[in-house]
């Protein structure tokens, strides 16, 4: 038996990245699971899915001490590969590739408008947290605060800044609670707030921002909303990875240094 465990250790030890491949399919069909039986589909299942990885980053630091998560386990080391800066960026870009800004134009100067609000107002929510809880730092203070807006705009603007992993981290976790909280609450508000039309869609997608929680909900209110509200809250990450690392970083350390 030991010879067994010894030979599949090998055997992911020097095939990692592929092995990464495996690792991260199963955490997707165990989220979607979770997602489809325990939730119900209201909370997406790549919501669960980062969540579930924070879990075992947690672990695997824990376990090792190191500062790669899981990635500093040998067998899961192909894992820090997979989810390097190269790849998220990667697939940012083709997320957004397939939308063009004529597409924008037909929901009109409120769409543009809503985009801009979102992205500030995120911005600004996180950034007023991150100070309660301590952060004077503008790199820091800007991390977390992109953060707020989506679990993507918040690792690649640490990561331009030169955030520490932990500060990137948080920037994730605060996503993540935005992405669910989209997710659970807008089939609950939506008639509230006019949500029945492909225009209030795109408006709040560039409202809210975060691609996953907004096509949950909007999946969970009505299915032939979801293509509208997508394509401006993709814009909103895109928006949000320029501004966020760029003036908003610029406004926060002017702010900060006075």
């Amino acid at each position: 038996m030991s010879n067994i465990i010894e030979i599949a250790q090998n055997i992911m030890i020097k095939n990692g990245f592929v092995m990464s491949f495996l690792v991260i399919g199963v955490l997707m069909w165990f989220s979607t699971i979770i997602s489809k039986h325990i939730t119900k589909g209201r909370i997406h299942s790549s919501a669960i899915a980062v969540l579930l990885g924070l879990v075992l980053a947690y672990i695997g630091g824990v376990v090792t001490g190191g500062d790669k998560g899981i990635a500093d386990i040998a067998a899961f080391a192909g894992v820090g590969v997979l989810g390097g800066s190269m790849l998220r960026d990667f697939t940012i870009v083709s997320t957004a590739y397939g939308v063009t800004l004529s597409e924008i134009k037909k929901c009109g100067l409120i769409g543009v408008v809503s985009l801009i609000l979102g992205v500030i107002s995120a911005f600004l929510t996180g950034a007023i947290v991150a100070v309660c809880f301590g952060y004077k730092d503008a790199v820091s203070i800007t991390t977390i605060a992109a953060g707020a807006a989506t679990f993507v705009v918040g690792p690649v603007t640490g990561t331009a800044l030169g955030a520490s992993s932990t500060v990137i981290t948080i920037s994730i976790a605060a996503g993540v609670v935005k992405s669910v909280a989209v997710m659970v609450i807008t089939p609950f508000a939506a008639k509230r707030i006019g949500l029945t039309t492909p225009k209030a869609a795109m408006i709040y997608g560039g409202l809210m921002g975060t691609t996953s929680g907004t096509a949950a909900g909007l999946a969970a209110t009505d299915t032939r909303l979801v293509p509208y509200g997508a394509m401006t809250a993709t814009f909103y990450t895109g928006l949000g990875c320029l501004l966020c690392p760029t003036v908003l970083f610029w406004l926060t350390r002017l702010i900060f240094a006075m």
